[in-house]
Protein backbone atom coordinates (compact mmCIF):
# COMPACT_ATOMS: atom_id res chain seq x y z
CA UNK A 1 0.00 0.00 0.00
CA UNK A 2 1.34 3.45 -0.89
CA UNK A 3 0.11 6.84 0.19
CA UNK A 4 1.23 9.44 -2.34
CA UNK A 5 0.78 13.17 -2.50
CA UNK A 6 1.58 15.20 -5.59
CA UNK A 7 5.27 15.84 -6.20
CA UNK A 8 6.67 17.56 -9.27
CA UNK A 9 9.32 15.95 -11.42
CA UNK A 10 12.77 16.86 -10.18
CA UNK A 11 14.01 17.74 -13.68
CA UNK A 12 12.45 19.40 -16.69
CA UNK A 13 13.70 19.11 -20.26
CA UNK A 14 16.30 21.85 -19.76
CA UNK A 15 17.77 20.13 -16.71
CA UNK A 16 18.08 16.86 -18.59
CA UNK A 17 19.75 18.54 -21.55
CA UNK A 18 22.20 20.32 -19.26
CA UNK A 19 23.12 17.11 -17.40
CA UNK A 20 23.49 15.19 -20.66
CA UNK A 21 25.71 17.90 -22.18
CA UNK A 22 27.90 17.81 -19.07
CA UNK A 23 28.24 14.04 -19.35
CA UNK A 24 29.01 14.28 -23.07
CA UNK A 25 31.35 17.26 -22.53
CA UNK A 26 29.48 19.27 -25.14
CA UNK A 27 28.78 23.00 -25.10
CA UNK A 28 25.52 24.48 -26.39
CA UNK A 29 27.35 25.54 -29.55
CA UNK A 30 28.92 22.13 -30.12
CA UNK A 31 25.64 20.29 -29.56
CA UNK A 32 23.78 22.69 -31.83
CA UNK A 33 26.31 22.17 -34.60
CA UNK A 34 26.14 18.39 -34.36
CA UNK A 35 22.35 18.19 -34.14
CA UNK A 36 21.55 21.01 -36.53
CA UNK A 37 19.64 22.91 -33.84
CA UNK A 38 20.03 26.64 -33.23
CA UNK A 39 22.24 27.34 -30.22
CA UNK A 40 19.71 29.88 -28.95
CA UNK A 41 17.02 27.22 -28.85
CA UNK A 42 19.24 25.04 -26.65
CA UNK A 43 20.02 27.95 -24.36
CA UNK A 44 16.33 28.84 -24.14
CA UNK A 45 15.54 25.23 -23.17
CA UNK A 46 18.07 25.33 -20.35
CA UNK A 47 16.19 28.44 -19.18
CA UNK A 48 12.94 26.41 -19.33
CA UNK A 49 11.65 27.91 -22.58
CA UNK A 50 11.05 25.05 -25.02
CA UNK A 51 10.50 25.51 -28.74
CA UNK A 52 11.77 22.32 -30.36
CA UNK A 53 10.18 20.37 -33.16
CA UNK A 54 9.90 16.60 -32.76
CA UNK A 55 12.62 16.21 -35.38
CA UNK A 56 14.94 18.47 -33.37
CA UNK A 57 14.20 16.48 -30.19
CA UNK A 58 15.09 13.31 -32.12
CA UNK A 59 18.42 14.72 -33.28
CA UNK A 60 19.30 16.04 -29.82
CA UNK A 61 18.58 12.60 -28.37
CA UNK A 62 20.88 10.95 -30.90
CA UNK A 63 23.87 13.20 -30.22
CA UNK A 64 23.39 13.19 -26.45
CA UNK A 65 22.82 9.43 -26.27
CA UNK A 66 19.36 9.87 -24.73
CA UNK A 67 16.09 7.96 -24.92
CA UNK A 68 14.09 9.83 -27.57
CA UNK A 69 10.69 8.71 -26.27
CA UNK A 70 11.40 9.97 -22.76
CA UNK A 71 12.97 13.20 -24.00
CA UNK A 72 9.93 13.94 -26.16
CA UNK A 73 7.64 13.21 -23.21
CA UNK A 74 9.51 15.74 -21.08
CA UNK A 75 9.38 18.29 -23.90
CA UNK A 76 5.59 17.87 -24.10
CA UNK A 77 5.17 18.26 -20.33
CA UNK A 78 3.59 14.80 -20.07
CA UNK A 79 6.19 12.40 -18.69
CA UNK A 80 4.38 9.10 -17.95
CA UNK A 81 4.17 7.97 -14.33
CA UNK A 82 2.87 4.58 -13.18
CA UNK A 83 0.22 3.84 -10.61
CA UNK A 84 1.80 2.61 -7.39
CA UNK A 85 0.17 -0.20 -5.44
CA UNK A 86 0.46 -3.80 -4.38
CA UNK A 87 3.06 -3.29 -1.66
CA UNK A 88 3.14 -5.71 1.29
CA UNK A 89 3.67 -2.79 3.71
CA UNK A 90 2.77 0.90 3.93
CA UNK A 91 4.90 3.53 2.24
CA UNK A 92 4.54 7.13 3.41
CA UNK A 93 6.32 9.73 1.21
CA UNK A 94 7.25 12.88 3.15
CA UNK A 95 7.74 15.74 0.67
CA UNK A 96 9.66 18.72 2.08
CA UNK A 97 10.12 21.94 0.06
CA UNK A 98 13.61 22.39 -1.37
CA UNK A 99 14.34 25.18 -3.84
CA UNK A 100 11.65 25.11 -6.54
CA UNK A 101 11.03 21.40 -5.97
CA UNK A 102 10.88 18.94 -3.10
CA UNK A 103 13.24 16.69 -1.18
CA UNK A 104 11.79 13.38 -0.11
CA UNK A 105 11.97 11.31 3.03
CA UNK A 106 10.02 8.08 3.46
CA UNK A 107 8.55 6.02 6.26
CA UNK A 108 7.97 2.31 5.64
CA UNK A 109 5.83 0.47 8.16
CA UNK A 110 3.63 -2.54 8.76
CA UNK A 111 0.18 -1.17 7.90
CA UNK A 112 -1.99 -0.46 10.90
CA UNK A 113 0.88 -0.21 13.38
CA UNK A 114 2.48 2.83 14.99
CA UNK A 115 6.08 1.75 14.31
CA UNK A 116 8.09 2.51 11.20
CA UNK A 117 11.51 2.96 9.64
CA UNK A 118 12.57 6.39 8.31
CA UNK A 119 14.66 6.82 5.16
CA UNK A 120 16.34 10.23 4.92
CA UNK A 121 15.25 13.14 7.07
CA UNK A 122 14.08 15.90 4.76
CA UNK A 123 15.18 19.48 4.27
CA UNK A 124 14.39 20.61 7.81
CA UNK A 125 12.69 19.60 11.03
CA UNK A 126 9.61 21.82 10.73
CA UNK A 127 8.70 20.80 7.19
CA UNK A 128 9.45 17.14 7.87
CA UNK A 129 7.21 16.99 10.92
CA UNK A 130 4.47 18.85 9.05
CA UNK A 131 4.40 15.97 6.54
CA UNK A 132 4.68 13.28 9.23
CA UNK A 133 1.87 10.66 9.29
CA UNK A 134 -0.09 10.96 12.54
CA UNK A 135 -0.19 7.21 13.07
CA UNK A 136 3.59 6.75 13.23
CA UNK A 137 4.72 7.41 16.81
CA UNK A 138 7.77 5.15 17.09
CA UNK A 139 10.83 4.60 14.90
CA UNK A 140 12.92 1.44 14.79
CA UNK A 141 15.75 2.98 12.72
CA UNK A 142 16.76 5.81 10.40
CA UNK A 143 18.67 5.20 7.15
CA UNK A 144 20.39 8.09 5.34
CA UNK A 145 21.25 7.83 1.64
CA UNK A 146 23.84 10.64 1.65
CA UNK A 147 24.69 13.62 3.83
CA UNK A 148 23.46 16.54 1.72
CA UNK A 149 21.54 19.11 3.76
CA UNK A 150 18.13 18.43 2.18
CA UNK A 151 18.38 14.76 3.18
CA UNK A 152 19.53 15.17 6.79
CA UNK A 153 17.95 18.51 7.76
CA UNK A 154 15.41 17.02 10.18
CA UNK A 155 17.63 14.31 11.65
CA UNK A 156 18.52 16.00 14.95
CA UNK A 157 14.87 16.77 15.71
CA UNK A 158 13.82 13.21 14.82
CA UNK A 159 16.39 11.87 17.26
CA UNK A 160 15.20 14.28 19.94
CA UNK A 161 11.51 13.45 19.49
CA UNK A 162 11.75 9.71 19.09
CA UNK A 163 14.47 8.97 21.61
CA UNK A 164 17.57 6.85 21.03
CA UNK A 165 16.93 5.68 17.46
CA UNK A 166 19.78 3.91 15.62
CA UNK A 167 20.93 5.86 12.57
CA UNK A 168 22.69 4.28 9.59
CA UNK A 169 24.42 5.82 6.59
CA UNK A 170 27.08 5.29 3.93
CA UNK A 171 30.70 4.51 4.69
CA UNK A 172 32.62 7.79 4.85
CA UNK A 173 29.59 10.01 5.39
CA UNK A 174 29.95 12.68 8.06
CA UNK A 175 26.63 12.07 9.83
CA UNK A 176 26.83 12.58 13.61
CA UNK A 177 26.07 9.37 15.48
CA UNK A 178 25.46 7.29 12.36
CA UNK A 179 26.76 3.74 11.95
CA UNK A 180 28.26 2.98 8.54
CA UNK A 181 26.64 0.36 6.32
CA UNK A 182 28.72 -1.18 3.56
CA UNK A 183 27.66 -2.91 0.36
CA UNK A 184 25.54 -6.01 0.93
CA UNK A 185 24.61 -5.32 4.54
CA UNK A 186 21.20 -6.80 5.43
CA UNK A 187 19.10 -5.87 8.43
CA UNK A 188 15.72 -7.16 9.63
CA UNK A 189 13.47 -4.64 11.35
CA UNK A 190 10.09 -6.14 12.18
CA UNK A 191 8.29 -6.82 8.90
CA UNK A 192 11.03 -5.20 6.80
CA UNK A 193 14.38 -6.38 5.51
CA UNK A 194 16.74 -3.61 4.37
CA UNK A 195 19.62 -4.39 2.01
CA UNK A 196 22.34 -1.79 1.47
CA UNK A 197 23.59 -0.98 -2.03
CA UNK A 198 26.72 1.20 -2.05
CA UNK A 199 26.19 3.62 -4.95
CA UNK A 200 28.76 6.43 -5.13
CA UNK A 201 28.52 8.74 -8.13
CA UNK A 202 26.27 11.65 -7.24
CA UNK A 203 28.18 11.85 -3.97
CA UNK A 204 31.26 9.98 -2.81
CA UNK A 205 29.35 8.57 0.19
CA UNK A 206 25.98 7.39 -1.11
CA UNK A 207 23.82 4.35 -0.39
CA UNK A 208 20.58 3.11 -1.86
CA UNK A 209 18.39 0.78 0.18
CA UNK A 210 16.35 -2.12 -1.16
CA UNK A 211 13.44 -2.85 1.18
CA UNK A 212 11.52 -6.12 1.09
CA UNK A 213 8.89 -7.70 3.29
CA UNK A 214 10.59 -10.18 5.61
CA UNK A 215 10.11 -13.70 4.27
CA UNK A 216 8.14 -12.55 1.21
CA UNK A 217 10.81 -12.57 -1.49
CA UNK A 218 8.28 -12.70 -4.32
CA UNK A 219 6.43 -9.60 -3.07
CA UNK A 220 6.97 -6.14 -4.53
CA UNK A 221 10.04 -4.33 -3.14
CA UNK A 222 10.88 -0.66 -2.69
CA UNK A 223 14.16 0.93 -3.77
CA UNK A 224 15.12 4.04 -1.81
CA UNK A 225 17.23 5.50 -4.61
CA UNK A 226 18.48 8.75 -3.07
CA UNK A 227 19.97 11.00 -5.74
CA UNK A 228 20.94 8.29 -8.23
CA UNK A 229 17.66 7.61 -10.06
CA UNK A 230 14.67 9.94 -10.39
CA UNK A 231 11.44 9.71 -12.34
CA UNK A 232 12.51 11.07 -15.73
CA UNK A 233 16.11 11.82 -14.85
CA UNK A 234 19.18 10.98 -12.78
CA UNK A 235 21.15 12.79 -10.12
CA UNK A 236 23.96 15.15 -11.03
CA UNK A 237 27.34 13.35 -11.32
CA UNK A 238 29.03 15.62 -8.78
CA UNK A 239 31.49 12.96 -7.56
CA UNK A 240 31.99 10.62 -10.53
CA UNK A 241 29.90 10.35 -13.68
CA UNK A 242 31.24 6.92 -14.61
CA UNK A 243 30.35 5.46 -11.23
CA UNK A 244 26.88 7.03 -11.39
CA UNK A 245 26.29 5.37 -14.78
CA UNK A 246 27.57 2.04 -13.45
CA UNK A 247 25.23 2.08 -10.47
CA UNK A 248 22.30 3.34 -12.56
CA UNK A 249 22.68 0.26 -14.78
CA UNK A 250 22.83 -1.91 -11.68
CA UNK A 251 19.64 -0.43 -10.20
CA UNK A 252 17.78 -0.83 -13.48
CA UNK A 253 18.59 -4.54 -13.34
CA UNK A 254 16.28 -4.96 -10.34
CA UNK A 255 12.87 -6.61 -10.92
CA UNK A 256 10.66 -4.34 -13.05
CA UNK A 257 7.92 -4.29 -10.40
CA UNK A 258 10.24 -2.60 -7.89
CA UNK A 259 8.88 0.75 -6.70
CA UNK A 260 11.47 3.53 -6.89
CA UNK A 261 11.29 6.06 -4.04
CA UNK A 262 13.74 8.80 -5.10
CA UNK A 263 15.31 11.62 -3.12
CA UNK A 264 13.46 14.16 -5.30
CA UNK A 265 10.29 14.01 -7.38
CA UNK A 266 7.47 11.45 -7.53
CA UNK A 267 7.43 7.70 -7.04
CA UNK A 268 8.04 5.56 -10.09
CA UNK A 269 9.00 1.97 -10.95
CA UNK A 270 11.97 0.22 -12.47
CA UNK A 271 9.79 -0.79 -15.43
CA UNK A 272 8.69 2.79 -16.06
CA UNK A 273 12.22 4.16 -15.97
CA UNK A 274 13.61 1.40 -18.19
CA UNK A 275 11.00 2.47 -20.76
CA UNK A 276 10.92 6.26 -20.50
CA UNK A 277 13.87 7.68 -18.56
CA UNK A 278 15.88 9.82 -21.02
CA UNK A 279 19.17 8.50 -19.64
CA UNK A 280 18.24 4.86 -20.23
CA UNK A 281 18.97 3.73 -23.78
Amino acid sequence: MAIETAAPLEDELGDVLEKAMRCAELSEEALGGLAGVATEKIRDAIDYRYDFTLDEISRLAVFLGLNEVGLAALASGHYPLPEIGGLPFCLYPLHTPHGIGVANAYILADCGTSRGVLFDAGAGAEVLLRAWPAGIRHLDAVFITHPETEHVGGLAEVQRRFGPVPVFGPVGAAIPGAMALAEGSRMKLGPLEVETLATPGHAEAHNCYLVRATGLWSARAVLISGDILFAGSVGGPFFCGEQLKLHLTRLLGLPESTVVAPGHGPLTTIKNERTFNPFVV
